[in-house]
Order: structure tokens, then C-alpha cells, then sequence
């Protein structure tokens, strides 16, 4: 657990899942619709943006608390899954192997109300750390355009950009990036 002189970055656990169910679209909603229309914002809600349970279970989800509110959510993932959430996913999540595959930033989402106060850098290297610790040397995520800038800045770098096929003939267009882990370089 790590904490800042307000806030508290800890793991998330079974009992946060109503809280992230709320938090996700909100910040959805609320930070995404310069990027978005909010066509592709409803359409993303569930299928991508939502909870998934694995990172939970697996511990490698963190979420950021206030007095027992949650500011902001994001985690790294030890399984195949480059994103999306639990809803319509039929297929099992096999484990990753460290020595030869990346592991995978997963589910960034922060409360319009606390964007832009390093929320967001602070799960990040949470999770770089972990990730680490792990065992994992590469990383790799798919950002939405909103998150593409946060990653940039910490050293991601582009390697593709798709759409993500939704519901009614939506896309959601993403950046798959990568980066190459040190442990010098985590602090």
C-alpha cells in the first residue's frame, strides 16, 4: 500500500467491484468526450470499459481511496488479455510466462473530479513496480486516445494503432504500446 498525504493507493478487492462499476463510466463519461463521441462512449461501457475480475483476483488491480472514496482505478495483468471487461467473455484468461511474454497495463479510469493530480503516474509506477516483481521485464497496453499522453510520457512507446469493432457498427480507435522495464528505473 502507498500512500500520498491525502490518498491511499492500495489493492482492490471483491468488495470494491460496486464502487469501480460506478467510477468507470463516470470517468468515461466525464473525461473521454473530447476523444469520443458519446456514441462510442455508451458502446464502449461493458464489452471495454468495465470491470474485469481476473486483475482483481489475481491482485494486480490497485485502486485509489479518500476517505473510502474511490478517486481512480488501474492495474497490470499476468494473463493474455489485452483489455476489456467481464461482460460477453466467454473465452478463458491463460496465465502469461515472464520470461517470455509482456505483461499488460490494464483499466486506467480516474474520477473527473480528481484528474490531472497524478493519479493516474501514481498507479502506473505501483504497477511497473509490481510488474517487476513479478518477474516481467516488457510491458504492453492498449490505451484509449485519453490515455495515450499519461503513457507517452512514461516512456510507452506506439507500436499500432486499430479500431476496436463494437455494437452498431461503432469502433473504438486505441494505441497498442510497449515498453521495455528496468529496475533502475523504478523507483
Amino acid at each position: 500500500m502507498t500512500r500520498d498525504s491525502n490518498w491511499v493507493i492500495r489493492l482492490a478487492c471483491d468488495a470494491d467491484i460496486p464502487a469501480l462499476e460506478t467510477l468507470i463510466p463516470l470517468s468515461a463519461r466525464g473525461l473521454q468526450t473530447p476523444y469520443y463521441s458519446p456514441e462510442q462512449i455508451e458502446a464502449a461501457l461493458g464489452p471495454i470499459f468495465g470491470v474485469h475480475a481476473h486483475p482483481i483476483c489475481d491482485q494486480t488491480f490497485f485502486v485509489i481511496e479518500l476517505n473510502q472514496r474511490l478517486l481512480g482505478c488501474g492495474g497490470w495483468s499476468k494473463r493474455k488479455s489485452l483489455f476489456g471487461s467481464d461482460r460477453g467473455r466467454a473465452e478463458t484468461d491463460p496465465l502469461l510466462d515472464p520470461q517470455i511474454d509482456p505483461a499488460r497495463i490494464r483499466a486506467f479510469f480516474i474520477h473527473p473530479d480528481s484528474s490531472r493530480r497524478g493519479l493516474g503516474r501514481a498507479i502506473l509506477a505501483a504497477c511497473e513496480q509490481a510488474i517487476l516483481e513479478a518477474g516481467f521485464a516488457r510491458v504492453e497496453l492498449v490505451a484509449t486516445l485519453p490515455g495515450e499522453p499519461l503513457f507517452a510520457a512514461s516512456g510507452y512507446k506506439a507500436i499500432d494503432r486499430f479500431d476496436i469493432p463494437m455494437k452498431n457498427g461503432l469502433t473504438l480507435p486505441v494505441v497498442k504500446m510497449t515498453k521495455l522495464l528496468r529496475p533502475s528505473l523504478i523507483r
